[in-house]
């Protein structure tokens, strides 16, 4: 794809566009979507177990911002009219892959998905961003604190509004506040281990 191609589709909504023609055919009442970036994209290639047999549909695209998750969470969430949508989003704008944005701005636009969904029927749960003290494409930037300042105005807007948080962060940080090298080597993307992790965390909420 070229670079005004790219442009066009800044959200990227052509990536899942035939596979959500599909599914919008096949009605599954108990459907989960997970929308978010690199980290709910290499779940279904590292765990792709966690996926298999059950209902769940994968939407995360890497390096994507909760901007551009925003623009395309009509074709990609509501439009498959599932019963619960799992938002993981945030770690991207912190890292400034579409510029600049400050913690107000990544919260408004996962309270927007939040909206979106409330109003369509489907039942929200919000996840923390996962722990990270350095990113590898953007060296010397020192997103620890910054990450665990957006997590707790993730976790008070969803107490707030009466919404499932699920807290990855504080049992995957090491002592840095970055992500244990056991769940992750290159301190941001989950390994194997790590996405077991956070199933074993996710499952309960899932199961309600």
């Amino acid at each position: 794809m070229g670079k005004n191609a790219i442009a066009q589709d800044w959200p990227n909504l052509n990536r899942y566009a035939q596979e959500n023609e599909k599914l919008q055919s096949v009605s599954n009442e108990n459907r989960v979507v997970f929308m978010g970036n690199s980290i709910t994209e290499g779940w279904l290639t590292h765990d792709p177990d966690f996926f298999a047999g059950k209902p769940y549909i994968n939407r995360g695209i890497g390096g994507q911002t909760t901007p551009q998750m925003l623009l395309r969470f009509r074709a990609d969430v509501i439009n498959l009219k599932p019963k619960t949508v799992v938002i993981l989003a945030g770690i991207n704008d912190i890292a400034g892959n579409t510029g600049p944005s400050t913690l107000e701005m990544i919260l408004n636009n996962i309270i927007s998905m939040a909206e979106l969904a409330k109003a369509n029927n489907i039942q929200v749960i919000l996840c923390s961003v996962l722990p990270a003290n350095n990113f590898y494409w953007n060296p010397g930037t020192k997103p620890a604190e910054k990450v665990i300042a957006l997590n707790q105005m993730i976790k008070d807007y969803a107490k707030a509004n009466n919404i499932p948080f699920v807290d990855y962060h504080t049992p995957m940080k090491d002592e840095e506040d970055g992500l244990k090298k056991e769940y992750g080597p290159d301190g941001v993307h989950p390994n194997l281990e790590g996405y077991k992790f956070m199933a074993s965390i996710l499952n309960t909420f899932l199961e309600k």
